[in-house]
């Protein structure tokens, strides 16, 4: 059996959830960040006639106007208990996994909650990691409303005390609320190029609830995660390589979920709009300047959730085959069937190991590589088999 490493695997740990932590009970000293204290989104709450708690953390998911949508999803141990989390991977055959904190992160904290926020957490995760020495590793979160330096002085607090399990971070596309493309987060690239770090990109906010229509509210979740969110991970690199960001920091790594949205397969298009554009052409920025194909080839690495072999042949064409890097979106995508969920196979997991098989049927090399192969090279796992 292969090492199998998952990439992208989520947790809230029980201080994002119900308490603090014991780890360092004087970190917070407020209830912003418990999710069952919280009257806005992001929340868990529990509704008449249903005592199952329910996690409810997208932008206007809670809205009457959409009732498909307005109960979130039922949250359950999954989401925070690492023994769950260790006993979906040895049901799944997974060698190990790189955790990183579910989306929102602490976007919605203020700036002077966030930097003890972003601590507790990291230190949280860590103590995981901690229980579980090569099995698991992690990518930390940072505090982004409080500014530049507040992360850098976290990303440095992590790098200082030696700690073993940190293999980058996690950022969603709003960055310090201006996006990703915003100069004030040069100070994090900085940093994060100088260590090595690498980032792993999730969204989040997804699209204006308006493109999806009159009728969205009979849709469920479907239209927001499965068009909303890889678009918005799209536009959000396509912002910052029109910005310059991949010029001026040639080494930053970034790993963007779900294949990295459709860029993949519009990276062509992105690239012919850019080079006819006569604006950009005017003030000289078309001149000496990286192609979308080189900054996808060097700084791009892409996870492997995209459910079919179509679409991660796209991926691997994109980036290569020796960027892909396999992943599951744990907790999400739980059996609909409750009953057992961590002890039976899940289908979105067997969806993709089955897009491997058909992407690279018969080529063991490039299927062993995005199965684990990828991530224990790029991200410097030394993993218990």
């Amino acid at each position: 059996m292969p090492i199998v490493v998952d990439t992208h695997t989520h947790v809230y740990p029980p201080s994002y959830i119900t308490r603090k932590s014991p780890l360092s009970p004087s970190a917070i000293t407020n209830t912003s960040l418990v999710l069952k204290s919280r009257d806005t989104i992001p929340k868990i709450r529990t509704f008449p006639g249903d005592s199952t708690p329910r996690l409810i953390i997208l932008p206007n998911e809670d809205s009457p106007s959409n009732p498909s949508t307005s109960h979130g999803r039922p949250i359950g141990p999954s989401y925070s208990s690492i023994s769950h989390k260790i006993a979906f991977m040895n049901t799944h055959h997974i060698t190990a996994s790189v955790l990183s904190l579910a989306n929102p992160w602490l976007d919605f904290l203020s700036p002077s909650e966030s930097p003890s926020a972003a601590h507790l957490i990291n230190d949280d995760i860590s103590s995981m990691c901690t229980a579980y020495p090569g099995r698991l590793f992690f990518f930390a979160t940072l505090p982004l409303s409080a500014g530049a330096g507040a992360c850098v002085a976290e990303v440095r607090r992590l790098k200082e005390s030696g700690n073993k399990w940190v293999r980058g971070v996690v950022l969603g596309t709003g960055g310090m609320g201006a996006g990703l493309d915003d100069e004030k987060m040069d100070g994090v690239w900085k940093v994060l190029e100088e260590l090595g770090w690498t980032v792993f990109l999730h969204p989040h906010y997804g699209l204006p609830s308006g493109v999806y229509g009159p009728r969205a509210g009979e849709y469920g979740h479907v239209l927001s995660l499965s068009m909303g969110f890889p678009m918005e991970t799209t536009i959000a690199v396509a912002r910052m390589f029109l910005s310059g960001v991949f010029d001026r920091y040639t080494k930053l790594q970034f790993l963007l979920a779900h294949s990295g949205g459709t860029l993949p397969f519009l990276a062509g298009r992105l690239e012919s709009c850019i080079v006819h554009d006569a604006y950009l052409k005017n003030l000289g920025k078309l001149e000496e300047r990286r192609d979308i194909w080189d900054v996808l080839k060097t700084n791009i690495l892409l996870d492997a959730v995209v459910y079919s072999g179509v679409g991660l042949r796209a991926a691997a064409e994109a980036s290569g085959w020796d960027r892909v890097l396999f992943g599951t979106d744990h907790p999400f995508f739980p059996p609909l069937d409750k009953e057992g969920e961590e002890e039976k196979q899940w289908l979105s997991v067997i969806t993709n190991y089955k897009a491997i098989s058909d992407a690279f049927d018969g080529d063991k090399e490039k299927s062993v590589a995005i199965l684990g192969g990828n991530a224990v090279r790029l991200l410097k796992l030394e993993v218990k088999a």
